[in-house]
């Protein structure tokens, strides 16, 4: 099979792969979402078709309350019907997501999963609006980058019509959203070969239908509410195996094998650290530089978080494991802990109580908090949770990545460890917002992925006012794939597209020892020292 890379950002391939298996998209633009919903939109308005050979219909609502309910409505007509969303326009969908769990009906909402304003508005990512909505019944499937973001999407669309359960498929907002990568494209084909029809068939035939009338949404008493609830058991408890059913089935069309939780790292690792979404990326790259030092450390990544499969969890662990750490991307003020950490420390307790655990004795097990907001998470923030995990108390209910001098809850973390670029050129331009200078490298990193063998990554950072704050761009490419969803800080090369932010930024803090630095100036070369 011919593999076509191509070289976009997780919207874009999101988008393309729910814009092709649905049937009617409803729409609510909302930071950092509304790419998805942009392009299906452009898609449709240009009679661009889906795998079944119709142009989706694509209609932007008056709120994220009203796509929610226009989809509700679509699907109980036995449509196809998808929406994106994030952040508090997540949550205006909650009181929609239950009923249409509630009704068995099979939709999948993308994510690109935002910090939700608490004591102040951030439009960038974390985990703590879809962790505020897993108690709506819906599947939650995690992906850590761009190419899982777009072999997830599918994944979950097939899994949903099988399951009856509804997904919500997330992603880290920005940081996997707007990350633009080279991936595999999944091709027309590959999608057809993923949909058995029979599915299909069968959600439309569910369809509310004046030739056959049917009782939905009535109101219950204590007679039979509780009952009812309880009978959608067996079909959670299906879920897990549904979902691994069709990663399996694309990993033997794609060549890209995936499971619920995998494990990497030393196969007798004493240290395991538990994540999910990007921030697995650079706990993976730190694993295997460590498992090269000889440290038995190793990573378990998450991928279904709901329904959270107690035995291929347990399944996933080294026996050899003595401490682990969980680390969540959010915060839940006032409860024992974080959601992932809760469910690893259940899992765990319930495995023992039934004797399936690898393991005699429970290992020491902390949770901690890490990247809320799009903050950092780095190979030297890797290093400082295992050092935590080695320790004969390690800290429990941690920060990394911060310095909380308020309740002292923050890993010391040496930023001098970082892990070499191994063939990669790193490259940062720093423009003023709106300039052109994050356009200009969108386009080149483009480029160079789709015109060279090379893999590439960029990634674009500005702050919530955007325009006429600055911005800076970070590439990366080179002959190796990218997993590193974090910020260049020693580049190959450094440019200054606005001359006074030589007076205001600390420009060279970015580059390496011998990199080469290009100043974009109004004044001739033999002027410039005049004036800096």
């Amino acid at each position: 099979m011919t593999r076509e890379l191509i070289t976009i950002d997780a919207t874009e391939a999101v988008a393309r792969v729910a814009y092709r298996v649905n049937e009617v998209i409803a729409i609510y633009p909302i930071t950092p979402s509304s790419g998805m919903g942009e392009f299906a939109d452009a898609w449709s308005a240009a009679g661009v078709k889906n795998v079944w050979g119709t142009v989706p219909m694509v209609v932007e609502m008056q709120s994220e309350g009203g796509a929610a309910g226009a989809v509700h409505g679509a699907l109980t007509s036995g449509s196809l019907t998808t929406t994106f969303t994030a952040s508090q326009g997540l949550l205006l969908m909650i009181p929609n997501m239950y009923k249409i769990a509630g009704e068995l009906t099979p939709t999948v909402f993308h994510v690109s999963a935002r910090s939700l304003a608490a004591q102040g508005l951030s439009i960038f990512g974390d985990h703590s609006d879809v962790t505020s909505a897993r108690s709506t019944g819906y599947a939650m499937l995690a992906s850590r980058s761009v190419q899982e973001a777009q072999d997830m999407a599918l994944i979950s669309q097939m899994a949903t019509l099988e399951a009856r359960i509804p997904f919500l498929h997330f992603f880290d907002g920005f940081r996997t959203s707007h990350e633009v990568q080279k991936i595999e494209e999944l091709s027309q084909d590959v999608m057809r070969k993923m949909i058995d029809s029979k599915f299909v068939r069968a959600h439309r035939a569910r369809g509310l239908n004046p030739e056959k009338p049917a009782l939905r949404g009535s109101s219950q008493n204590p007679d039979v509410y509780f009952t009812s609830r309880e009978t959608l058991n067996k079909l959670y408890d299906a879920v897990p195996g549904l979902v691994q059913k069709y990663m399996d089935k694309l990993g033997k069309i794609t060549g890209r094998p995936y499971k619920l939780f995998d494990y990497v790292g030393a196969p007798d690792a004493k240290q395991v650290i538990i994540a999910m979404g990007s921030g697995v990326e650079p706990i993976e790259e730190t694993v295997e530089y460590l498992v090269k030092k000889g440290q038995k450390v190793g990573l378990l990544k998450v991928r279904l978080f709901r329904p959270f499969s107690v035995e291929h969890f347990i399944r996933a662990l080294p026996a050899t494991v003595q401490a682990i750490a969980v680390l969540d991307r959010t915060k839940e003020p006032g409860s024992i802990g974080e959601p992932l950490y809760e469910d690893v420390r259940t899992a765990i307790g319930e495995a023992q109580a039934a004797g399936t655990a690898p393991f005699k004795k429970y290992p020491k097990t902390i949770g901690g908090r890490y990247g809320l907001g799009s903050a950092e998470v780095t190979p030297a923030m890797v290093k400082a949770v295992f050092d935590e995990l080695k320790k004969a108390e390690p800290k429990n209910h941690f920060t990394v990545g911060i310095t909380d001098d308020v309740s002292g809850t923050s890993l010391a973390v040496d930023n001098s460890f970082t892990l070499d670029a191994q063939g990669t050129v790193e490259c940062v331009f720093i423009g003023l917002g709106a300039d052109g200078t994050v356009g200009a490298n969108k386009n080149s990193i483009k480029i160079i992925g789709d015109e060279t063998d090379y893999f590439a990554q960029g990634y674009f950072v500005y702050d919530s006012k955007k325009a006429g704050t600055s911005t800076v761009s970070h590439l990366r490419f080179g002959p190796k794939p990218i997993r590193r969803p974090y910020l260049i800080s020693k580049a190959d090369f450094v440019a200054l597209h606005k001359f006074s932010y030589i007076e205001k930024l600390d420009v060279l803090a970015y580059a390496k020892p011998g990199g080469v630095f290009l100043l974009n100036s109004p004044f001739a070369a033999d002027k410039v020292w005049d004036h800096i």
